[in-house]
């Protein structure tokens, strides 16, 4: 067993090895042997029942024996791997403990060598962080796990505008009455807005040095979170609920109450007064906010039900599922009507069986989605014709929850690692002419080293231009009034930018990453494009 597992899959395993145990329960004798005959005497009947359960324990003894060799065998190959891997620089700040790595395959050009580590988040989750998501705008970012609290955090610039907000709707219900105890727990008065304040000024990274939010009221891990466009947030839970937020408001807006674990939950993305949740129970629900109940609903079939994935593709027209023993289901979202099914595993090999999906992820600007599940693969599907286009590979996730998400541009895919990396592909790979690589297969990679645990959540800022301000401008002086924005200079200032990298792991720490490049095919040196 993996050194690092979540209570989750801890549940699915327990889930499965009792539904085999039932299913050699009711095996009875070995095949070619003879029922009893009733009239037979009570004697006989109890050493049939006998070797009915010698059967049954002789076959966990040899299952589980062949699950010990193949977790040996996995680590083994897992070494081997690490032995195959070619550390290519250190950042120039060695003090951060930072090493960028990248596959022996891979010759360059490499994309990621000059990243920085900006900030560090830790100290606030006690306890693992299972999931992580910035809002649609990029100023805020969501983070929950072990410690059952979600934890919203917020840029710095824009920090006095959403406290505005809270301050703004505080004022103006201010002669409510008190809030339960599953509220906000650091409502922020006056004078910790000030402190706030003067603490972001000592702080050098690009969020606010402590959680803008801390909601309570799960009683669980939190598994999922989910935002929609009007900062609206959702929160699924092993209590088996799903919490709705507001980041102007201190309680919980609404509960919504499930059967089993809700694993997946997203926003309808052109409509957030709908969301999706998926249940460990098999059911997908398509709820109504409003009305505060379940709009649509329908049942994964199959011998293994349960939903470890959910979410919406081609902007809501479709709801996909991934479940347990590796399939991906569509299903229409108007109806939720059952639409088609992709068996996400390997042709032939030890992948050939499926393994739990873990994330499914939409393409930005294509019909394609990222499949990531736990045979250590990484698959994008074409949704034109279900096939498979690229299939990722060099990180480990055996067991985890961990998701791949792509950056806001599409160009690179990230994920974590249970051998405490972060993984970053290019999406389409830089093929050489000449070479006879599959282009479908990439396992050029780059990794950074920078946690000390399995790096469970590693996810790219959708708007890194609202973190990354061109140098030029820390240089102006606060007395000068901001220039007239120049059409040109905005555009070369967006292509310089780069890229924003948050990963969270094990342990509870959140480190923040920024990588600068300037475009390619350019003649101007990077200091001239910050003019």
């Amino acid at each position: 067993m993996p050194q690092y597992i979540n209570p989750l899959s801890l549940h699915i395993m327990r889930l499965t090895s009792h539904i085999r145990e039932s299913d050699d329960e009711s095996i009875g004798v070995a095949p070619g042997s003879e029922a009893p005959v009733e009239e037979e005497e009570g004697e006989n009947e109890e050493e049939s029942t006998t070797l009915k359960r010698k059967t049954a324990k002789i076959k966990r003894f040899f299952r589980s024996t062949v699950d010990k060799a193949k977790s040996i065998a996995s680590e083994v190959s897992h070494a081997r791997h690490k032995e195959d891997v070619a550390e290519t620089v250190d950042l120039v700040n060695p003090e951060q403990n930072i090493k960028i790595k990248a596959s022996s395959t891979n010759k360059g050009p490499y994309e990621f060598t000059k990243i920085q580590h900006v900030q560090d988040l830790s100290g606030e989750h006690q306890g693992a962080v299972w999931c992580m998501k910035f809002s649609p705008c990029g100023r805020l970012l969501a983070t929950a796990g072990q410690d059952r609290v979600l934890r919203i955090w917020v840029l710095k610039d824009a920090y006095p505008f959403f406290q505005d907000m809270r301050t703004k709707y505080s004022t103006e219900t201010r002669s409510s009455p008190t809030p339960s105890q599953e509220s906000l727990v650091s409502h922020h008065s006056a004078d910790e807005a000030i402190a706030m304040q003067a603490a972001a000024e000592k702080c050098t990274g690009p969020f606010m040095p402590k959680s803008f939010c801390n909601y309570t009221g799960h009683t669980s891990d939190l598994l999922d979170v989910s935002w929609s466009k009007n900062y609206f947030v959702l929160s699924s839970s092993m209590d088996k609920t799903v919490r709705l937020w507001h980041i102007s408001r201190r309680e919980c807006l609404c509960c919504f109450q499930h059967i089993d674990f809700v694993t997946a939950i997203a926003f309808h993305p052109r409509d957030d007064r709908y969301f999706l949740s998926g249940s460990l129970d098999g059911k997908l629900r398509l709820w109504n906010i409003p009305d505060k109940k379940v709009a649509l609903w329908n049942e994964v079939d199959g011998q293994s039900k349960l939903i470890t994935a959910a979410n919406f593709c081609q902007n809501g027209k479709f709801a996909v599922v991934g479940s347990y023993d590796g399939r991906c289901l569509f299903y229409n979202t108007d109806r939720l009507k059952y639409h088609t099914q992709i068996h996400v595993r390997s042709t032939r090999g030890k992948n050939a069986t499926g393994k739990k999906i873990s994330g499914i992820e939409p393409m930005p600007g294509e019909d394609k989605i990222l499949v990531t599940s736990n045979d250590s693969r990484i698959r994008l599907y074409d949704l034109r014709d279900l096939n498979l286009s690229c299939k990722y590979k060099g990180y480990l996730n055996v067991s985890q929850q961990i998701k791949a998400s792509f950056s806001h541009d599409g160009k690179f895919i990230v994920a974590g690692s249970e051998n405490q990396n972060i993984y970053i592909w290019k999406t389409n790979h830089d093929y050489a002419k000449l070479s006879s690589t599959r282009r479908d297969r990439s396992d050029f990679w780059e990794g950074i080293k920078a946690h000390n645990a399995t790096v469970t959540c590693a996810i790219f800022a959708p708007h890194p231009e609202a973190i990354i301000k061109p140098e030029v401008e820390d240089e102006l002086s606060s007395d000068c009034p901001p220039p007239v924005p120049d059409p040109l200079v905005e555009q070369r200032k967006k292509g310089c930018g780069g890229y924003v990298l948050v990963s969270a792991d094990f342990n509870g720490c959140i480190k923040v990453f920024v990588n600068r490049m300037k475009p390619k095919h350019s003649s101007l040196p990077y200091t001239a494009l910050q003019e």
